[in-house]
């Protein structure tokens, strides 16, 4: 059997699975960058890429250059590769059978091909959720993992669809609910790294476009010797109505110590209510003098920014957006499995 399994799409919502499969070949976009035959490296496919593709930014000519790799050097005959036919929901298996060749007339709009011999198919419905979710990628190119290639290989030696009991659709909740929540944890990571590219007014704007979007009016005060910038909140805007909270906010990497804390609340006023916010987190020492301030406050750090957006987003106004642009996906739910 082959060291290697690898899916390959066939174009934008499959649209060439039918030539794929009538042809014998699997093959890719990107013609501009013309034929690979004596292309060695993945070096000379990224300058290709970024040459032929100026409008890619470069973390787009580093993902694209690597698909185009894998297909052109990765690739070896005896792999299995599997294509996707999303109207009959079945993958189709087969084995790659010739190296890497450019040919400008076999498909209209993809001229880097590998003929393959195509074997038997599983419908999507037979795999477990695992499998769906990995081979659901939307990559032109990605490798099977091997928990995954046992299983497609299983499937097809037994040309059968697994029965399912309860206990089955108990155990398939229980895979739906575990992707599910690494597809949140993926997002939330996401999300924290898009905060990391903002710049220091950036991040004011954005906390102060959270507490706008928590019902507060905001007016960020002139900056400091630190270049730092309070925001003050209130339900007037002004101060003059409570609750009237002021907010520090640090956009740096180092962690924030008992001492700026100390400083924080030592500027508190009266009736104030303070929040300090650090995308570098605090030192254990810092949380400590949070929790025993005689002033009320709150200490948030990234991670605790991605949950206020994500809990506020839809009340952020256009502005604020802008800053963190999200995108709302739909997960389906399942099915309640009924006491007999």
């Amino acid at each position: 059997m082959s060291n290697n399994m690898w899916l390959v799409r066939a174009g934008e919502r499959g649209y060439m699975f039918e030539e794929f499969i009538e042809k014998n070949v699997i093959a890719i976009g990107w013609i501009n960058i013309g034929d690979l035959s004596s292309v060695n490296s993945r070096e000379e496919i990224k300058d290709l890429v970024r040459n032929k593709y100026p409008e890619y930014k470069e973390g787009a000519v580093n993902i694209t250059s690597g698909q185009i790799f894998r297909f052109r050097s990765t690739f070896k005959k005896g792999d299995q590769v599997i294509t996707y036919n999303p109207e009959t929901r079945n993958y189709h298996i087969g084995k790659i059978v010739s190296d890497y060749e450019y040919n400008e007339t076999l498909l209209n709009g993809m001229k880097h091909i590998r003929k393959v011999e195509w074997g038997e198919s599983i419908s999507r419905d037979e795999l477990s959720p695992g499998a769906r979710n990995t081979l659901g990628s939307i990559m032109t190119i990605i490798e099977v993992p091997p928990e995954v290639k046992k299983e497609v290989n299983e499937l097809l030696e037994n040309n059968s669809k697994k029965t399912i009991d309860e206990t089955d659709e108990t155990n398939e909740e229980y895979d739906f609910d575990a992707i599910k929540e690494d597809v949140i944890a993926r997002a939330h990571e996401f999300i924290k790294d898009k905060i990391q590219t903002l710049d220091w007014e950036e991040m004011e704007e954005l906390v102060a476009g959270i507490l706008r979007g928590m019902g507060y009016k905001t007016r960020i005060t002139q900056k400091g010797p630190d270049r730092g910038r309070d925001i003050l909140a209130s339900p007037d805007g002004l101060g003059l109505e409570e609750p009237r909270i002021i907010a520090e906010v640090k956009h740096r990497t180092a962690q924030i110590g008992s001492s700026d804390i100390r400083s924080f609340t030592g500027g508190l006023r009266g009736r104030d209510k303070g929040i300090y916010v650090s995308t570098g987190g605090f030192t254990k020492e810092a949380k400590y003098e949070a929790e025993r301030s005689n002033m009320p406050i709150a200490i948030i750090d990234s991670d605790g920014l991605v949950e206020l957006i994500t809990q506020y987003y839809d009340e952020f106004d256009v502005q604020t957006k802008s800053l963190i642009p999200l995108k709302k996906i739909y997960w389906p739910l399942q099915k309640k499995v009924c006491a007999k």
